[in-house]
């Protein structure tokens, strides 16, 4: 169904290929997170209730129905996934949609910066539950096996990080297979578990959760964090929206793992209300009978491995994407696949997420006590994500005032009530994923801030460019081309002053290349490139680049180039412009602990010739000294 009141662009469009491949591919990475979900949501929220009762398994299991209905069919099934950014989705293509330009923007802004920081705290943390949580069935056929649990996933979580730059690609195509299994399987256990107890269907009834809540107190409320663990994997949906299509992402969900879902979760709620469930006994490993419970954890791991290698590939495709629309220094990202854009590695972001999550897993030891760090970071995003919605609604969509607040009114109401109730756990683990974000955040609101600040300041320490062009008539020339890379085509590129003042001579042939990330995914071959010939053998040429796409420098001028004025690679050289940064003496400058911040990743982000596809041997690097 579409939105006939969604802007429709002739870029936004569905991903191509066959509907059975495409849900296939869905199955195995989309749903890793939420379809995992199983294996420690009920069993926390029986925990932190400490109440094993038939009474606390209908409300909780009410409470889980009504989340997976209301926060991922509804609100991002159904509604989000509309908000598709030239096919793209996530936070970030979010933000870029809504054109977020200027300080008069800039709340807007940190609300997608801060939404992205979360998500990497989220990151970290589902590979270290999940695999906890699946090994952790072992307890029950082989109590003597308990202390070989945190070893194992260890050892599994750490090859896991290791495989990252051997690529995806290869394993990827088991993925969809084993999900479809293990949600089959999942969905089986779960009848399995109803028809001992089929009048756990009554629990459907939304007021059976409400009243469990109600009577309750603010230990009830409390609970709804555990509840959310079951909807955790709902922004991923979203966020890889670009790699299968809403159409396939939205049939896996209604034909197939909701379904499943709920009849596990009916199934849990069952094996309980039947009781007694012994302490610390897992109800998803205890709908299985005895000679399954050994395969089931080994086709559990297998899935929480599948989910938690979904999590890390969505974090290496939204640190690309922050790279392109500059709210990251550049990285080395490594293309793993010749046929899959999406298979990335990003080395720095690898070992860094590795490092966390070890200490996570190490530091916690056990699923139950990561649960209380778990949901945070993606409630708040969930939150933040409504609040972008409300805008779209507002400003693209042109909603009424009316229309947007009834809907985004209750879902944001939801989201709070959620977020709410997870920020009750800080102080017992919760601190982590925030800590995190507020580390990710300052790092990108400091390389944002500080480019601003560079870009103005180097735009002050040149001239205009036709001035310059009428004041070399007479210069002397060499054979080739230059081409300097810069960010304002109207001035001179500081480079470009530098090696006529030290050389005192020019290129035959001169051009000013800026390179610039639309704030849609793909830009169409006929827009990438903007060419204006200056005279005298001076050239501005604009690149236009989606922030999901490669760019390849060389390839791109031997298309744009005229006829009668070839590119030619051999004959050509790159000249950069490397500002040395230093302490500006004025006090309204950029606050000292961020610049001091920027001045550091400046200094350490990865050189241009990797980021652009330049051959290093083509390359001139000159200097510069900037007060910022």
């Amino acid at each position: 169904m579409t939105n006939p009141e969604a802007p429709k662009t002739a870029a936004a469009a569905e991903v191509r290929g066959p509907i059975a491949g495409l849900i296939l591919g869905a199955l195995g990475v989309v749903y890793g997170d939420i379809g995992t979900s199983p294996l420690y949501t009920l069993k926390t929220a029986l925990d932190w209730a400490g109440d094993a009762s038939a009474n606390a398994a209908a409300g909780m299991f009410s409470l889980i129905v009504w989340t997976l209905i209301i926060t991922t069919s509804i609100k991002y099934v159904a509604l989000v996934m509309r908000a598709d950014n030239d096919g793209e989705g996530g936070i970030l293509a979010l933000t870029a949609k809504l054109a977020l330009k200027g300080q008069e923007r800039r709340v807007l802004v940190v609300i997608g910066i801060l939404g992205a920081a979360l998500l990497y705290g989220d990151g970290a943390i589902t590979p270290a539950i999940s695999v906890l949580s699946a090994l952790e069935g072992l307890k029950q056929p082989f109590p003597g096996l308990a202390r070989f649990i945190l070893p194992a996933a260890t050892v599994i979580l750490i090859a896991l990080f290791v495989l990252q730059q051997r690529g995806t690609a290869t394993i990827g195509k088991i993925f969809g297979p084993v999900m479809i299994v293990w949600f089959a399987c999942i969905g089986i256990l779960g009848v399995r578990g109803i028809i001992t107890h089929p009048a756990v269907l009554f629990a459907l009834n939304p007021m059976v959760g409400v009243t469990y809540i109600a009577t309750h107190g603010f230990a009830g409320f409390t609970l709804l964090g555990a509840v959310f663990l079951s909807a955790t994997g709902a922004e991923a949906l979203y966020a890889d929206m670009g790699h299968f299509g809403r159409k396939p992402i939205r049939i896996g969900w209604y034909a197939l793992v909701l379904p499943m879902l709920l009849l596990n979760y009916a199934g849990q709620a069952a094996v309980v209300a039947t009781g007694p469930v012994s302490e610390g006994a897992n109800p998803f490993f205890l709908l299985a009978p005895d000679w399954l419970q050994l395969p089931l954890v080994v086709l559990a791991t297998a899935a929480t491995i599948i989910a938690s290698q979904a999590i890390i590939s969505g974090v290496f495709s939204m640190t690309r994407q922050a790279i392109q629309l500059g709210l990251c220094p550049r990285l080395t990202v490594t293309q793993t696949s010749a046929t899959g854009y999406g298979q990335i590695y990003v080395g720095v972001v690898n070992w860094l997420l590795m490092v966390f999550t070890l200490g996570l897993t190490i530091g916690f030891g056990s699923s139950d006590k990561l649960a209380a760090a778990f949901g945070i970071a993606v409630s708040l995003t969930m939150l933040l994500t409504t609040i972008l919605m409300y805008k779209l609604m507002r400003e693209q969509w042109q909603w009424s005032l009316m229309k947007a607040l009834a809907v985004a009114g209750p879902l944001l109401l939801v989201d709070c009530t959620f977020s709410s109730a997870n920020l009750v756990k800080v102080t017992e683990g919760g601190w982590v994923p925030l800590v995190a974000a507020a580390i990710v955040f300052t790092i990108m609101d400091a390389w944002r801030s500080g480019r601003i600040a560079l870009i103005r300041e180097l735009q002050r320490n040149t001239t205009p460019m036709s001035a310059f062009i009428n004041s070399m008539k007479g210069e002397a020339r060499v054979q080739g081309t230059a081409v300097y890379l810069t960010q304002q085509l109207n001035n001179v590129p500081i480079a470009l002053l530098h090696n006529v003042k030290h050389y005192h001579v020019l290129h035959w042939r001169n051009i000013l290349l800026t390179v610039d990330t639309e704030h849609i995914p793909r830009v169409p071959p006929e827009s990438r490139v903007h060419f204006v010939d200056l005279g005298h053998e001076f050239y501005n040429i604009q690149l236009h680049y989606g922030f999901m796409e490669h760019r390849d420098i060389p390839l791109a001028l031997a298309e744009a180039m005229p006829a009668h004025a070839p590119f030619d690679l051999m004959n050509t050289t790159f000249f950069v412009s490397r500002a040395s940064i230093e302490r500006a003496p004025q006090k309204n400058r950029l606050n000292a602990f961020f610049r001091g911040l920027f001045t550091w990743l400046h200094r350490n982000e990865s050189d241009a010739t990797e980021f652009f596809h330049i051959p290093r041997n083509r390359m001139v690097e000159l200097g510069t000294r900037v007060e910022v």
